[in-house]
């Protein structure tokens, strides 16, 4: 992991202007390491979900260079931002965000239609990920039918499924029970670890970051600890 894969210098994002410009993120420097594995952490407003969608080409920095993988990302056009997104990123949202009317399967292969993949490879790493995840079983159940950690754990396999470079998880356990948070990170560790992709975790639960070396610390949108 000798690799720089993200940078942030001197990263800012603030919304509005004059009296009603609100600042999310001020002079942030940044990197990580090609495979590293980070928390982000703060109180909610601190920055955290700004910054995981600066680094997801979600959205671009007011002000400063966002270069991950060798590419300048907040130069980016919006077709240069969505290929990056469809390719490189893969997303982890704290709603998990499934699609009700697709299968556990069906959602896991969706990324994989939209990069291209033939029918066959689809299907072959959506049963690799199924696997890995501990539910080959649910493979034919809708999203409704799940516990709320078995959606976490779709959405993470979702994540992985087009070997991104890069998997960013929006407040991932927010919504879990202690037990479900356990799995849920236990999976996200080991599909990133598995791919050597770099992870980047927004949250305020200690549940997650006391597993991780690396903890980022924001406070009103400022890097006060890493």
């Amino acid at each position: 992991m000798n690799t720089s894969f993200i940078q942030l210098h001197s990263v800012s994002r603030w919304f509005g202007s004059g009296r009603t410009e609100v600042r999310a993120l001020t002079e942030i420097n940044l990197a990580l390491a090609t495979g590293e594995q980070a928390v982000v952490v703060g109180p909610s407003g601190s920055g955290k979900t700004t910054l995981l969608n600066l680094v997801g080409a979600l959205d671009r920095p007011s002000q400063g260079r966002l270069i991950i993988a060798g590419e300048t990302v907040s130069s980016f056009s919006e077709q240069q931002a969505c290929d990056f997104r469809r390719y490189k990123v893969g997303f982890v949202f704290q709603d998990n965000a499934l699609l009700p009317e697709l299968t556990v399967a069906e959602n896991i292969e969706m990324p994989l239609v939209l990069v291209g993949q033939g029918r066959e490879q689809r299907h072959q790493r959506v049963a690799e990920l199924l696997q890995l995840i501990g539910l080959e079983k649910r493979h034919s159940a809708f999203p409704a039918q799940l516990s709320g950690g078995e959606k976490q754990r779709v959405a993470v396999a979702r994540a992985v499924s087009h070997n991104p470079q890069l998997v960013l998880a929006d407040e991932p356990t927010a919504n879990l029970d202690a037990v479900s948070a356990a799995v849920v990170i236990k999976a996200l560790r080991q599909v990133t670890e598995q791919q050597q992709l770099t992870l980047l975790i927004s949250t305020h639960d200690p549940r997650v970051f006391n597993n991780f070396a690396r903890v980022i610390r924001l406070a009103d949108g400022l890097l006060c600890a890493d």
